[in-house]
């Protein structure tokens, strides 16, 4: 294991006060938590350059990016996520949860899951694998049944719709922190601005979790995809996939605070 993966995988494992020691460093690797922050990290410098692009008109100098950053530093991002995953956790058997992702299904899905998420930072494997989506429900593949059932098992598209609308809200949130929105806009005008994002977060989840699930999974066999989908319907994989997701959203509403507040500051600044 490189150097950084070891430090942050024990650095994943102190942050787990409420689950024996063991468990805690076990859970980690069997997941591949710094793997997975890694690739976040990268996505969110790439969410951050459109963010300069788009609303800075790319005047977002240095200042910006040793935000942004910062923001993404995967030292800070575990110490947001981990605390929370281990609360979500609390009382729960995090033992079978090891043991299937120690299993060498478990090790080959998590290095798939982590590669496709590597592969979606190029735009076109992106749009590659969402035509492909719709060429499979053209031709009414039956592997769509078997990815829907894994999508259902996990509540994935209300999930993240429910992630993406905090992290919408914490945004507009860091905007007015920072200054940029007009004072006699509201609490309540932020919140109809941001249901007002629903359908396009909407649909925007359910093209990137199809499409990201059908690549990644390519490569299995229906008979792994379904021992899979088996897993995640069990009381284990239900509650770590809860678990993951409050520690996610959590840290997803830091960043786009953050980023609203950067955006914000930097907007000021170039107004002076």
């Amino acid at each position: 294991m490189p150097r950084l993966a070891a430090v942050l995988v024990l650095a994943l494992a102190a942050l787990l006060p409420r689950l024996a020691l063991a468990d805690a460093g076990r859970l980690a690797a069997a997941l591949d938590m710094p793997g997975v922050l890694a690739v976040m990290r990268a996505e969110g410098l790439d969410y951050a350059a459109a963010l300069d692009r788009d609303m800075m008109q790319g005047r977002g100098g240095p200042g910006w990016q040793a935000a942004v950053s910062e923001i993404y530093d995967t030292d800070r991002l575990a110490g947001i996520v981990m605390p929370r995953f281990s609360d979500a956790l609390e009382g729960q058997d995090t033992a079978e949860m090891a043991r299937f992702f120690e299993s060498p299904l478990g090790r080959r899905i998590v290095r798939l899951e982590i590669t496709a998420r590597e592969a979606f930072l190029e735009e076109a494997v992106e749009e590659a694998a969402q035509l492909s989506v719709q060429q499979m429900a053209e031709d009414e593949d039956p592997r769509l049944r078997r990815i829907e059932a894994f999508i259902e098992a996990g509540d994935l598209i209300e999930a993240n719709v429910a992630g993406g609308l905090n992290s919408s809200l914490a945004f507009w949130q860091g905007l007015g922190a920072g200054g940029f929105l007009a004072r006699e806009m509201t609490e309540e005008d932020i919140l109809a601005e941001v249901w007002g994002q629903e359908p396009q977060i909407r649909a925007d989840t359910e093209e990137w979790v199809w499409s990201y699930l059908a690549l990644a999974y390519e490569p299995l066999s229906d008979d792994e995809l379904e021992a899979y989908v088996a897993f995640a319907r069990t009381p284990a994989g239900t509650a770590m996939n809860r678990a993951l997701f409050a520690a996610f959203d959590a840290m997803f509403a830091d960043i786009s605070y953050r980023l609203g507040f950067g955006v914000a500051r930097e907007l000021a600044g170039q107004e002076l």
